[in-house]
């Protein structure tokens, strides 16, 4: 049993993120630390279109997002990125075995927060190596982080990892993740969470609960992972923020009626030997729809966050603009290659499927997308990579996006309305400090 235990605990460390070597170029001073990641990314893509829906700020579930500027032409398309996140962080030794640590980071892109009004971490964590580990605050979901990493971004399929029900970043949220317990011959990690949002809201008072499951035994490791969320944001954007229905709760919360939004995925990779490894992905997706309502008056009228609306129609009791429930599966593969200690090459595949509802009009629930990536990444070394790759989307028609996706050109630059097909290639920098 000591044997067996030995032999599945770094590979659980590892998964868990726990057991990962110091990266390249620290700072550290005391209980303080400095590190991150900066990341340059360029590209090209067939079929892109920029500026080509008539208003480019509107969320795809508004109906006036749905208007294509006439005539704009399409076609080959340049795309760049720098993204930038440090990592403040603070540690203590306590008493009795006790450890508290704290952190602090946000994401910037181009310059600007990635998600506008949010902070990807500012939490307190108090462990112990034998009663567990308590954390407090805003820190990422399972649903969002696990997926992105180490399964999906670096296969380049984000369009799993970011897509779907989840959401990515809780607001106020208390973690309690266990101690590893040996189970059925491996390790075993459970975790609960809970959120409360902007609880500011006192009627669709927000609330969101997530549970995770790690089982690691040898060269297999499983995961499992629920989560439920009521009166959060509508959304199909798996690092979307956890808040409440809208970001103004005194004035709406009075004016809207609740949602509700979840999902289950069951994530596992298998390492074959020391050269290949083979990991997949299934999440099962729901949405309660969200109607569409406006939140004042007036030319700049400001709506809530409708999702699979029926424009135009009615419900049973004749309230215009129903939301309507949506059920949806997607699916990831993916294939890494071990050439040398430096040099990874990798192959991915990512399908998001139909949705099941009883919308009579069409959001985009009878539409399908399969992504596909292959590339390779090598380790310069001091904390810089550089990989580059080839990638292709495919959608069942032209058309609105597939439900699981937040945007209808989301993860390739391609707009399901105007080419229901499209390729790019990418380059990237990474330095992680």
């Amino acid at each position: 049993m000591a044997a067996a235990i030995s032999a599945a605990l770094p590979l659980t460390l590892c998964a868990l993120g726990l057991a990962a070597a110091p990266a390249a170029q620290a700072f550290e001073y005391g209980p303080f630390s400095l590190t991150g990641f900066a990341k340059v990314s360029v590209g090209r893509v067939s079929n892109g279109c920029e500026g080509c829906q008539r208003d480019p700020q509107a969320g795809r579930h508004f109906i006036w997002a749905d208007d294509i500027v006439y005539g704009k032409e399409y076609g080959g398309l340049n795309t760049d990125s720098v993204q930038i996140q440090p990592v403040l962080g603070v540690k203590f030794d306590l008493p009795q075995g006790f450890k508290i640590s704290g952190a602090y980071s946000q994401r910037l892109r181009d310059g600007k927060p990635d998600l506008p009004g949010v902070v990807y971490e500012r939490s307190l964590t108090l462990q112990h190596e034998y009663y567990g580990t308590v954390q407090i605050g805003n820190f990422l979901a399972r649903g969002w982080n696990r997926p992105d990493f180490p399964y999906a971004s670096d296969l380049g399929q984000t369009a799993f990892s970011d897509s779907g029900a989840a959401y990515g970043i809780l607001t106020k949220a208390l973690r309690y993740t266990s101690r590893e317990l040996f189970v059925a011959d491996g390790n075993l990690v459970l975790e609960a969470t809970y959120d409360q949002g902007d609880t500011n809201f006192k009627r669709n008072k927000p609330q969101l609960f997530e549970f995770w499951a790690l089982w690691a035994r040898g060269p297999l490791v499983v995961e499992a992972i629920a989560q439920s969320a009521k009166n959060g944001p509508p959304a199909a954007f798996a690092k979307a923020p956890f808040t409440g229905l809208t970001p103004f709760p005194e004035r709406d919360d009075g004016q809207l009626n609740g949602s509700s939004q979840g999902m289950f995925m069951l994530l596992s990779k298998y390492q074959i030997g020391t050269a290949y490894e083979v990991s997949g992905g299934l999440r099962f997706n729901r949405w309660s729809g969200s109607y569409a309502v406006p939140l004042t008056t007036g030319a700049q009228a400001q709506w809530n966050n409708p999702f699979n609306v029926n424009w135009g129609g009615f419900d049973a009791n004749g309230v215009p603009n129903p939301g309507y429930s949506a059920r949806s599966v997607d699916l990831m593969l993916g294939l890494r290659k071990y050439i040398n200690p430096k040099l990874v090459g990798y192959t991915g595949l990512t399908y998001l499927g139909k949705a099941s509802t009883k919308n009579p009009s069409d959001r985009g629930q009878n539409n399908t997308a399969l992504f596909v990536s292959l590339g390779a990444r090598y380790a310069v070394g001091g904390g810089l990579s550089v990989s580059g790759s080839v990638n292709a989307v495919a959608y069942g028609r032209k058309g609105q996006a597939p439900l699981s996706m937040p945007a209808h050109d989301a993860f390739s630059n391609v707009d399901s309305r105007i080419a229901n097909r499209g390729n790019w290639v990418s380059l990237e920098a990474n330095y992680t400090f």
